[in-house]
């Protein structure tokens, strides 16, 4: 009896192994979005995380978004490229994209960039301002 326990501990602890395993890999879903936080009309997974919103960088308003499963190297999923275009976005091709990306609809342009574990939503600032001015001069 006393040489089946250890048996029976190992068995078990070889159980939790594997299910913490394959719990801990968890793969980005790419089925249900919500508009950014920046642009409400540029989609964004649902289970992507908000930690943070930035408005002091004067020529951009970005929002990074946490989401366990990116990979840079990899660059923008396919999957989300499709939302992007379902959602009416145009993508400005350039040849060497990688993980960045620059959409564009009704006038708007959104950068998007894939970083390990997070991505960015990038918006350029108007400057008003200084448009306004030169017209009146």
């Amino acid at each position: 009896m006393k040489q089946i326990r250890p048996l029976w501990i190992l068995c078990i602890l070889c159980i939790v192994g594997v299910l913490l395993a394959g719990c801990g890999a968890k793969e980005p879903k790419w089925d249900t979005f919500e508009g950014a936080l920046n642009e409400k009309s540029f989609p964004v997974p649902k289970e992507a995380n908000s930690p943070d919103r930035t408005t002091t960088n004067v020529a951009m308003d970005y929002v990074r978004y946490s989401m366990s499963g990116l990979k840079e190297k990899e660059g923008v999923p396919e999957a989300y490229l499709q939302a992007i275009t379902d959602w009416g976005w145009e993508e400005q091709k350039d040849e060497d994209a990688g993980s960045s990306r620059v959409f564009q609809k009704d006038g708007r342009v959104v950068h998007l960039t894939v970083h390990d574990g997070y991505f960015i939503v990038m918006i350029p600032k108007e400057k008003k301002a200084s448009i306004k001015g030169l017209k009146t001069k």
